[in-house]
């Protein structure tokens, strides 16, 4: 798939099979072939990366109907819905304990991906302009959710490991912590040794985004072999966005 001179973007709700396998699709794309990743529920066969939480998950998905295909998606699992799963997706990796504590209405985002020919324009933007939507609709008050390098050697992430816990560690109300066995400290280096420019060349872009609209990160990070990755987990606080935060997520009124 390639894009348009002019691609004509949409987004939308999954909400037939047809929009949710493309979505899966994409998923497999860049989680399995491109970074190596699996799962027990991944079909390799019918190039499909799925899991036991699609059917609580809303699926946000960027159209662009120039070449009609799905080129980004996101998946959002709200408080109601994760009881119906027995759990949020990413308690399997960190102790969610006092997040749920503060009573606030939270929202688990996960799966976040672009293809590969979208990357660095602005299909991003438009997907977040839709979770900026499905956020007030829902009136939620934290975001939350796992991001991940590439990757599962935690010594070679050492210089952005550490930037995030120095500088970006949540308070202690929010501070959820990464589960043993595969919890890695993030406190890797001092601070005064951090080159903070090589730092942010080394973050993935999805972090750095979340970054600079107030996000958070809990303690430790999470070391998930069967996705090839190291996570961490990202929580931003609706109501604490700056005007210009909000400008860049795009849920001015």
């Amino acid at each position: 798939m390639s894009p348009t001179k002019d691609p004509e973007f949409r987004v939308s709700l999954v909400n037939d099979p047809d929009d949710l396998r493309a979505a899966q699709a994409l998923r497999y794309d860049v989680f399995v072939r491109e970074l190596g990743g699996g799962g027990v529920m991944v079909d390799h066969d019918a190039g499909l990366e799925c899991d036991r939480f699609d059917p609580f998950f809303d699926h946000l998905i960027l159209h662009d109907d120039a070449v009609g295909g799905v080129v980004a998606v996101y998946r959002m699992l709200r408080a109601e819905r994760a009881e119906a799963a027995g759990q949020f997706y990413s308690e399997d990796e960190y102790d969610l304990a006092r997040l749920r504590a503060t009573g606030r209405r939270l929202l688990e985002l996960g799966r976040s991906c672009v293809h590969r020919d979208y990357r660095g324009g602005p299909a991003m933007y438009h997907l977040w302009n839709g979770l900026a939507a499905y956020v007030a609709e829902h009136k939620i008050d934290i975001m939350f959710g796992v991001a991940s390098f590439h990757g599962t050697d935690v010594q070679a992430l050492a210089q952005p490991l550490s930037l995030l816990h120095h500088r970006h560690l949540a308070p202690e109300t929010l501070r959820v912590t990464a589960r043993a066995p595969h919890a890695a400290t993030m406190n890797l280096m001092p601070e005064d040794q951090i080159d903070r420019r090589a730092a942010m060349v080394e973050m993935p872009a999805l972090i750095k985004a979340y970054l600079r609209l107030g996000g958070v990160v809990g303690e430790g990070a999470y070391v998930d072999h069967a996705f090839n990755t190291t996570d961490v987990c990202l929580m931003m606080d609706t109501a604490a966005m700056s005007e210009r935060q909000r400008r860049i997520y795009g849920a001015v009124s």
